[in-house]
């Protein structure tokens, strides 16, 4: 498996999907039902192979990305060639920007002393979505980009 199974819940939301999979495998429903009971190892491996083919998809769509802690916000635009980040760094330990709170205080204080804005380039791997997926596994969120393209403005 290259990325992990997707949850339940992901399943459920992906129910159609998935039995669209399934009938190009040309597995029936009964059919599945019977892999499910008499050979669960194939139905494991249908469920990985389905949940790499989704978790593709969306690496594949994904622009932008974004992951807070409490004192950094890292924003990633995904280009095709390399990743550009912005990263804003609040050097008061005291806020903590995963907060309402603290991030209300960041949007009050962007120009402050404390804040600080960093940009950089990096290059992909060889396998630009595993790249992409490492990141949503470290707690990054695949967003439209609004952030991004704010600060991205604010800075340049």
């Amino acid at each position: 498996m290259k990325y992990r199974r997707l949850t339940k819940e992901q399943f459920e939301e992906l129910h159609k999907e998935f039995i669209n999979f399934l009938a190009t495998q040309s597995i029936t429903a009964d059919e599945w039902e019977n892999l499910k009971v008499n050979k669960p190892e194939l139905a494991e491996t249908e469920l990985d192979v389905f949940s790499d083919l989704i978790w593709e998809g969306v690496l594949n769509k994904a622009e932008y990305l974004e992951h807070f802690a409490p004192q950094h916000m890292y924003l990633f635009y995904l280009k095709e060639d390399k990743m550009h980040a912005i990263v804003v760094n609040v050097k008061n330990e005291e806020i903590d920007i995963t907060t309402q709170e603290g991030y209300d205080w960041l949007r009050e204080n962007l120009m402050h002393d404390s804040v600080e804005f960093l940009q950089a380039d990096k290059d992909y791997t060889e396998d630009k979505n595993a790249d992409k997926f490492s990141m949503i596994e470290q707690g990054a969120i695949i967003t439209k980009g609004e952030l991004y393209n704010y600060f991205n403005k604010l800075i340049n």
